[in-house]
């Protein structure tokens, strides 16, 4: 059994609960030198003054979410707009095709003496 690590040593505090000997904290030596104590002071988080310096005074983080998120739901209303013109243009353009060709086809002999006197009365400045 000599390939076993050593167990940690355990003591018995004067609460009567035990802790394991090497946790316990060093025994504190004072320093003839006083300590030198960095502390750093700031009005606001670093990352509150980052915000406030990139957004401009008088604009807010629910600002730039409100953009970040209605942005974008923007431009997919105006896309779904815009197709649905599209496509009703195109149904106007194929249906006035249709109907212009049955009524070309169905007028007899009137239909296309009502047109020439049309074209006539253009060519004339009428």
């Amino acid at each position: 059994m000599s390939n076993l690590p050593e167990p940690a040593p355990v003591v018995r505090l004067p609460d009567g609960t035990y802790a394991y000997a090497d946790h316990l904290p060093a025994i504190h030596q004072p320093t003839a030198a006083p300590q030198v104590v960095h502390q750093h002071i700031h009005q606001a988080p670093p990352d509150r003054t980052v915000q406030r310096i990139a957004l401009g005074s008088g604009i807010g983080a629910g600002t730039v979410a409100a953009g970040v998120y209605f942005g974008p739901l923007l431009v997919g209303a105006l896309t779904a707009i815009a197709a649905n013109l599209a496509l009703l243009a195109f149904l106007a353009v194929a249906l006035s095709w249709g109907v212009v060709t049955v009524v070309k086809s169905v007028g007899g002999a009137d239909g296309k003496a009502a047109g020439k006197a049309v074209r006539r009365a253009r060519r004339n400045g009428r």
